[in-house]
């Protein structure tokens, strides 16, 4: 087993400045285990100046008002359904328990209404304990909002609504209770999990650690993962792990890939994205109707009606590009520069890109989201 001192030695010939393309390990890969847990809560905002749910649609709110108060000893006559609270609202406690999370640290959480309130500025969060996926409780929430949003409403209807005022946000506002158990000290070995599955990358890290520590310490598992060899006492395997996070690898080149947002009309064309030989010609064609009512006068004394009568104009007009072709393996910039010089918009370049795909003359996935 090499020792920490040897494992520092071998850090310092082997580490160099950043490569024009080269990225850390920390920055392409994560630690099999160390990972964030999701936790969420259901829970009382109060102090709402009026803006909380209207519990006659809302019966949750009030029933949930109720059994708080019952906790406290406080009985609730019967009949009083049809309560109005208008400064409490039912909402939902989420936030994200990061790795090795103690008892006692605090983390941030996110407070978003459930019912019907109109907005959640200047409520504060009652005790709402936040569970796991597994059912247990691992942190508890309290505390005033922070509510980036706010909601205007006039007597006359006017309203005016900033951003989102039904969700809010409380730096610092639960307290961890549980620890989540983590496999970080168990074994002999690490697995390293890539961002993005590529057997390229796989294959550089594994020769880097390899280089660095010696044969057989790393072993790639497939294209997303690598298992490394890890001293077993915990203080040196923390040591271990802060030099190899910052080594620098040079990722593979990623796939090439053409990403359409039809909605938006984005266009993302990735570096390695080519195209065979093709020809290329369109046309757009634009349709307009407008429309130019007319009033018909009736003649006199003949007992007819003014009248209304709608007359509309319709006009095609269909311009006509170019044609242009793309050479054997026309890059990015050649694809972008021939598309522009016909002053093809978003939408335009999107029909050409699908029918290029579809000629098989479009060397790249194209992915419409």
């Amino acid at each position: 087993m090499i020792t920490f001192k040897q494992l520092i030695a071998a850090a310092l010939l082997f580490t160099t400045a950043l490569g024009a393309h080269a990225e850390r390990l920390k920055d392409i890969a994560s630690i099999s285990g160390v990972r964030t847990n999701q936790l969420i809560g259901y829970g009382l905002v109060v102090g709402l100046n009026g803006t909380g749910d209207q519990t006659t649609q809302t019966p949750f709110t009030l029933q949930t008002f109720n059994n708080m108060l019952s906790q406290f000893g406080i009985k609730v006559p019967a009949g009083s359904g049809t309560v109005q609270l208008k400064n409490v609202a039912a909402v939902a406690v989420y936030a994200d328990l990061p790795p090795f999370a103690k008892p006692g640290q605090q983390i941030d959480i996110t407070v978003s209404s459930i019912g019907n309130s109109k907005s959640l500025r200047g409520g504060a969060l009652l005790m709402t304990p936040m569970k796991g996926i597994d059912g247990n409780v691992y942190a508890v929430a309290q505390g005033n909002l922070v509510v980036g949003g706010f909601d205007a409403e006039g007597r006359d209807g006017s309203k005016i609504t900033v951003n989102v005022p039904s969700s809010g946000r409380i730096p610092g506002g639960a307290s961890v209770e549980r620890a989540v158990p983590s496999g970080f000290n168990q074994g002999n070995s690490l697995t390293l999990n890539l961002n993005r599955n590529d057997f390229t990358t796989a294959k550089r890290i594994v020769d880097k650690i390899n280089d660095m520590l010696g044969p057989g310490v790393a072993q790639a598992l497939d294209g997303g993962s690598v298992r490394v060899t890890a001293p077993l006492d915990p203080n040196q395997r923390v040591d271990y792990l802060s030099v190899l996070e910052n080594l620098e690898i040079d990722p593979g080149q990623t796939s090439a890939k053409v990403i359409i947002n039809s909605r938006t009309g984005t266009i993302v064309i990735g570096q390695n994205v080519k195209v065979s030989p093709a020809a290329v010609t369109h046309g757009s064609l634009t349709v307009t109707i407008t429309e130019d009512p007319i009033v018909s006068q009736p003649g006199a004394f003949s007992n007819g009606q003014t009248a209304v009568v709608p007359r509309s104009k319709i006009n095609a007009q269909q311009e006509m590009h170019p044609m242009f072709k793309f050479g054997p393996g026309t890059t990015l910039d050649e694809i972008v520069r021939a598309v522009n010089q016909v002053g093809a918009a978003p939408g335009d370049l999107m029909a050409i890109l699908e029918a290029l795909k579809q000629a098989g003359a479009l060397q790249a996935d194209l992915i419409v989201i």
